[in-house]
């Protein structure tokens, strides 16, 4: 019998049990589903009348505009997120010690704020200010959903730009001090490009959460995707009911296609990125060069 490092390769007995979990679980997965779609049955929102509602202009239109304005949420708050990672990230390794006392609490302080919260309290911060807040008072409920989403991500992403900063061998570091480079030419030539190369995984997978979190607008009435689908079915009738079910199963449908997008662009960008030709080519061996007059010999030595 062949064994692993972690942990010895099962037996006959054990494949088949494996196998009869798999098959087990595969059952009751789809005994679940079937459930499901029994029930769904039962209560008529499998009726073609349900779903023959997204044939209308009207409701295309308005999930048309819901998913674009999620999506003008998500380009604003994931951008600004970026920026503020990588600023904390790099104030957190400041050698001020206030600058760092600073970053740090301040991203210990958001990451541990429910986010819900956090855009409550903008949101009602804003509408108190109003008057005072010129361009922002005008669009309370956006600038409370992108602002409380870049706070909570840039906290989040500067823990990621941290941890690609630390994953950078210490000896680089020191060899860029070593040949004169000032620290900020040690940040950007240095420790930025490979922290990003390394951690832009982890990072787009951050952005996919900041993609699912703008579902959080609804609390604050902002037209996002869930609030103009979830005020759509209140105001349609099929068969004496609203058809939430119904719109809930496309919207739901609409993130996991969106957050699908995205996962799949961190997975091909991680394969390019090692795929990239980087580092430092080894050059090929040649002769050493012989000064001339060294290797001959004079007479009487």
């Amino acid at each position: 019998m062949s064994s692993s490092v972690l942990y010895d390769a099962p037996g006959p007995r054990a494949r088949l049990r494996n196998r009869l979990y798999t098959v087990a679980g595969a059952l009751a997965v789809l005994a679940l589903i079937l459930f499901t779609l029994y029930r769904m049955h039962a209560k008529g929102q499998l009726d073609p009348e349900v779903w023959n509602i997204f044939n209308n202009a009207g409701v295309r239109t308005n999930i048309r505009n819901g998913v674009l304005t999620t999506l003008k949420v998500f380009a604003v708050a994931g951008a600004l997120s970026l920026v503020l990672g990588l600023l904390l990230a790099i104030a957190r390794q400041s050698e001020h010690k206030p600058v760092r006392w600073f970053a740090t609490g301040f991203i210990e302080v958001f990451r541990a704020v429910p986010l819900l919260i956090t855009i409550y309290a903008l949101w009602v911060v804003f509408l108190t200010y109003k008057a005072d807040l010129g361009a922002i008072g005008d669009n309370t409920a956006f600038w409370g959903l992108v602002i409380g989403l870049t706070i909570y991500n840039g906290s989040v992403q500067a823990e990621v730009f941290r941890a690609g900063f630390n994953a950078v061998p210490r000896g680089q570091v020191e060899a860029a001090y070593a040949i004169g480079l000032r620290k900020y030419q040690v940040m950007t030539t240095l420790l930025l490009p490979q922290a990003v190369r390394s951690m832009l995984p982890t990072m787009i997978s951050q952005l996919v959460v900041t993609l699912k979190d703008t579902s959080l607008g609804y609390i604050i009435t902002y037209t996002e995707l869930l609030f103009a689908t979830r005020t759509m079915a209140n105001n349609i009738i099929v068969n004496g009911e609203n058809p939430f079910t119904a719109v809930t199963i496309v919207v739901g449908a609409i993130y996991i296609a969106m957050c699908l997008a995205l996962s799949s662009l961190a997975t091909w960008l991680e394969r390019r990125g090692r795929r990239a030709k980087t580092g430092v080519v080894v050059a090929a061996a040649a002769e050493p060069a012989e000064a001339p007059g060294v290797l001959d010999v004079t007479d009487g030595r």
